[in-house]
């Protein structure tokens, strides 16, 4: 195996989650990339430049935790602090029966993420600086996890770090699961001629000890603590690089140590807002509550925070 000609996969172009493992070392791992997803998700939010690598990152760290659970529901990372950049949030949703069908249903959702973000803009203009440390402040990152069927609903939460989400997320793992994580984010503006807004794309490394590794009797250190460096040393550029295979960015890293890739999974943009969701809990609300919601033309318009779609539901609807 050899730079040249790299371990093979059927990684989806642009967007995709692709698992490995050095099973030799008790490690495991996902490489996450983001491009039309990435993209989609934050062209719905006017974010100057140093939230919008925030919010993509989220993007990835979600989607890197959410496929490692093989879950059929929705998880969630979300941070509130006191800085300028209050809120992020992004959902990762497993691949689950399109909406109004049956479990029997041959048509599924895709896998897929979105995010929110919210920016004070007169606090951001005011800072001196615009690391993760002045857009954020003091907060906490939590982790929420959802199940679609059966299970309960799980929560995380820990202390911002102010080196940022890879680092804050590191944390959770040393915490909540005891098991030793190294997790590497990134997300970066692309310029295309002739368009008026950078697309972003967003990408992300996570390696971690398998949990019968981290509880074997007598195991050494020698192998994770080597692998963990290593894992450190990627660029935020060979992440994100589309033109880079991902199976080139592990062959790099760790081509001393066998490392061996699994089938990829695909990922997309989605959010699960819905105009008869909306009507069904406005017609809820009484007749005076719902007229103050309206516009002057008596539709009430409402706007998903995530996609930006604006949902129209008339007084029609409502009878």
């Amino acid at each position: 195996m050899s730079e040249q000609s790299p371990i093979l996969s059927a990684h989806p172009a642009g967007d995709f989650v692709l698992p490995f493992d050095i099973s030799k070392a008790g490690v495991r791992g996902r490489f996450v990339r983001l491009d039309s997803a990435s993209a989609q998700a934050l062209e719905a939010h006017a974010l100057p430049e140093p939230a919008a690598r925030v919010a993509g990152e989220s993007l990835a760290l979600a989607a890197l935790l959410g496929s490692a659970l093989k879950l059929d529901g929705r998880l969630t990372v979300q941070t509130k602090s006191s800085g300028p950049l209050d809120i992020v949030t992004a959902d990762y949703y497993g691949s689950s029966p399109a909406q109004g069908e049956d479990d029997g249903a041959q048509s599924e959702l895709p896998r897929g993420v979105r995010g929110y973000a919210r920016l004070d803009a007169e606090r951001f203009a005011g800072l001196d600086g615009a690391g993760f440390a002045m857009l954020a402040g003091e907060g906490a990152l939590a982790i929420t996890i959802e199940p679609k069927r059966g299970g309960q609903t799980y929560q995380g939460i820990v202390s911002l770090s102010p080196d940022g989400l890879a680092a804050s997320a590191e944390t959770y793992f040393e915490q909540s699961e005891q098991l030793p994580t190294v997790i590497r984010l990134a997300a970066a503006p692309l310029f295309v001629a002739g368009e008026k807004h950078p697309r972003w794309q967003a990408a992300g490394l996570m390696l971690q000890m398998t949990p019968e590794a981290s509880k074997a009797p007598g195991r050494s250190e020698d192998d994770w603590n080597r692998l963990s460096i290593l894992a450190r040393t990627v660029e935020d550029l060979e992440l994100v690089d589309t033109n880079l295979a991902p199976e080139t960015v592990l062959w790099r890293l760790f081509h001393e140590d066998e490392v061996r890739v699994q089938p990829a999974e695909p990922l997309a943009f989605r959010c699960d807002c819905d105009t008869a969701r909306i009507t069904q809990i406005l017609r809820g609300y009484n007749a005076e509550e719902r007229a103050g919601l309206a516009d002057d033309d008596g539709i009430i318009r409402a706007r998903c925070e995530f996609c930006g779609t604006t949902h129209e539901i008339g007084p029609e609807a409502l009878t």
